[in-house]
């Protein structure tokens, strides 16, 4: 070998040396990041600030309001009129009464409409806004199921077209990205922006994830439904952004609710 050869081949060793120590360097800060970032999360545990949203979303529960001056305490979320304990364990499922498998919020809409007389657009106004009252009446009736296990009833047609066409939105490649829900969960061990990403093709993944469900968003400072993650999921992909309540985005969550099947509601959970 040549000096020339020896050097060149010096170099290689050198670069390559280089490259692991400087990816090393970056995935001990990513992790120390995380672990930071988890601490925080445990901090919070025993004051989460989406308890807040919990009290406020009991308050309106209770509260006698719209043009009929009623509360929602009749509101039958699927066991029953008023029956709110393990009601959202058991949601998105089929309502006879409006002819459609419904999630939380979309049930909600409809008691409001049904209940207290508002109109459908005056009852998702703002539904985006932090501390939105939709976001507040989701956080209560969730808290009201925690422990209980998830049990999203399919044996509707209608529960089963939508768990169908969840599962099908789920794998769906599109938009300029040309990316699926599956492109960042569909793998063990992701992470994307410290944020570890969730399998759920890998039911202990999916149990973990979907029993905290609605979440108190640290980077947001504002609890997040999972429709509006689902939404805002979307967004990121560059699809077409989908209306609030559509039928896509109650597809996706009876299927995700159907891949955390048995998960007991720990709900409202904590995120980055």
């Amino acid at each position: 070998m040549t000096w020339r050869m020896r050097g060149l081949a010096a170099g290689g060793v050198l670069a390559a040396a280089v490259t692991v120590s400087v990816v090393a360097a970056a995935t001990e800060a990513e992790d120390h990041a995380a672990d930071e970032i988890r601490r925080y999360r445990q901090m919070l545990e025993d004051g989460n600030p989406a308890e807040l949203m919990e009290m406020k979303g009991e308050a309106l529960w209770r509260e006698a309001r719209g043009p009929k001056g009623a509360s929602l305490e009749a509101c039958d979320l699927g066991l029953g009129p008023g029956v709110v304990a393990g009601a959202y364990a058991q949601l998105p499922r089929f309502f006879a009464d409006t002819g459609r498998v419904q999630d939380t919020e979309s049930r909600l809409v409809s008691c409001m409409v049904a209940l207290q007389g508002f109109a459908s657009a005056e009852a998702t106004r703002d539904w985006y806004r932090p501390g939105s009252d939709l976001e507040a009446l989701v956080t209560y009736v969730a808290t009201q199921s925690k422990g209980a296990p998830i049990r999203v009833p399919v044996s509707h047609p209608e529960e089963a077209r939508l768990l169908a066409a969840g599962g099908e939105l789920f794998f769906r490649r599109s938009g300029p990205l040309d990316f699926s829900c599956a492109t960042c969960h569909s793998q063990d061990q992701r992470r994307i922006r410290l944020q570890d990403l969730p399998n759920f093709l890998n039911p202990a993944d999916a149990r973990a994830s979907m029993v905290t469900w609605p979440a108190y968003r640290v980077s947001q400072s504002a609890v997040w439904t999972m429709e509006r993650r689902l939404i805002d999921c979307v967004r990121q992909m560059r699809w077409p952004e989908p209306a609030f309540g559509s039928e896509a985005i109650v597809a996706l969550q009876v299927w995700l609710q159907h891949q955390g099947e048995g998960g007991e509601l720990q709900s409202p959970g904590i995120k980055r």
